[in-house]
C-alpha cells in the first residue's frame, strides 16, 4: 500500500471526512436561490464528457456555480497556509486553482457562464449576483 499523503492517521480521518456536498455554506446558497424563484440542478455536470462538477447548474441559461472553500480554492482572504506537509497542500491547492481556470475556459468555449462564490460570502448577495446572471441569459 502507497504512503499516506496525511501527516497522521488524525489528519487522514479528519480530511476523509470533509463532505463535498450539502455542506452548510452550499446549503445556505442553495436555499438562498431557490427562495429567489429559481431552480437548478445539483451538483451535476455541465458539460457531458467533461470531469467537472458544479454545485448549482441553471442548463437553460448555460450557468454553472462553484461554491468554493476558501482553504481549498485558495481564497485571497482567508486561505490559511498549512503547518503539516506544507508542500503538499500548497501544490494541491494551485492544483485546485489551475483546474478552476481550466473548467472556467471549457464552460466559456461552450458557451456557459462560470459563477465562482467563496464559501465565506453572503448567502443571499450571492444568490441576488447568481439570479441577476441567470435572468439575464434567459
Amino acid at each position: 500500500m502507497a504512503e499516506s499523503w496525511a501527516s497522521s492517521p488524525e489528519a487522514r480521518a479528519r480530511m476523509q471526512s470533509n463532505k463535498s456536498r450539502d455542506t452548510k455554506p452550499e446549503l445556505a446558497l442553495r436555499s438562498a436561490v431557490h427562495a429567489r424563484g429559481l431552480r437548478y440542478r445539483v451538483s451535476a455536470k455541465p458539460l457531458a464528457g467533461v470531469r467537472r462538477t458544479a454545485d448549482l447548474v441553471f442548463p437553460r441559461a448555460k450557468v454553472a456555480v462553484f461554491l468554493d472553500g476558501c482553504f481549498w480554492h485558495g481564497c485571497p482572504e482567508h486561505h490559511t497556509v498549512a503547518s503539516a506537509n506544507a508542500k503538499f497542500w500548497a501544490d494541491k491547492v494551485e492544483g485546485n486553482r489551475k483546474r478552476d481556470r481550466d473548467t472556467d475556459g471549457r464552460l466559456a468555449e461552450a458557451g456557459w457562464v462560470s459563477v465562482r462564490v467563496w464559501e465565506h460570502e453572503d448567502a443571499v448577495e450571492a444568490a441576488r449576483r447568481v439570479e441577476t446572471i441567470v435572468r439575464a441569459r434567459v
